[in-house]
């Protein structure tokens, strides 16, 4: 019987019982396996002097308290306003272009309230130069900016709105 062992039940008869780990003798060692190592390092961001996202809605973002409602780039060090007029849907190689000659290592897309990808054809250059272009909704890209941001990333949030 694989799997299973013979064990003495209740009123003497042999019954199989399936073999569990975590409740055999093998438990004890993992608990104290995984007890031995249960720190946690925390280390304070400072993102002080970074371009920041404080606050974000459905037609807003706002950096460093200051409300935003039109499609920008927003980087580190600094900001970038209207870089396009487009949509997800009518972005063209020449807004893409101007994501690709930022000097970033990752681009991250808002695409409005849903995600929404652009034509394969403008992300194709993306990869090759060694460049993440991730796309997401503007309240994905936001909260993932200042993760990265807050990491000293060479990041881009390029947002665009509804």
């Amino acid at each position: 019987m694989r799997g299973k062992s013979l064990m003495t039940g209740k009123f003497g008869v042999l019954e199989a019982k399936r073999y569990n780990p975590t409740l055999s003798h093998g438990a004890p060692q993992f608990r104290r396996a995984f007890r031995a190592d249960t720190r946690v390092k925390l280390h304070l961001s400072n993102t002080a002097g970074l371009n920041i996202f404080t606050a974000y809605g459905e037609d807003f973002v706002a950096v460093n308290q200051e409300k935003y409602a039109r499609n920008l780039i927003v980087l580190p060090e600094s900001i970038v306003f209207e870089w396009s007029t487009a949509t997800p849907a009518t972005l063209a190689e020449g807004d893409m272009q101007k994501l690709f000659e930022l000097g970033t290592e990752i681009i991250l897309l808002g695409t409005g309230n849903r995600q929404r990808f652009p034509a394969g054809a403008l992300m194709r250059a993306f990869a090759p130069a060694g460049i993440g272009l991730e796309v997401m909704d503007l309240q994905a890209a936001c909260r993932t900016y200042n993760i990265l941001a807050a990491e000293g990333r060479k990041v881009a949030a390029a947002l665009l709105f509804d």
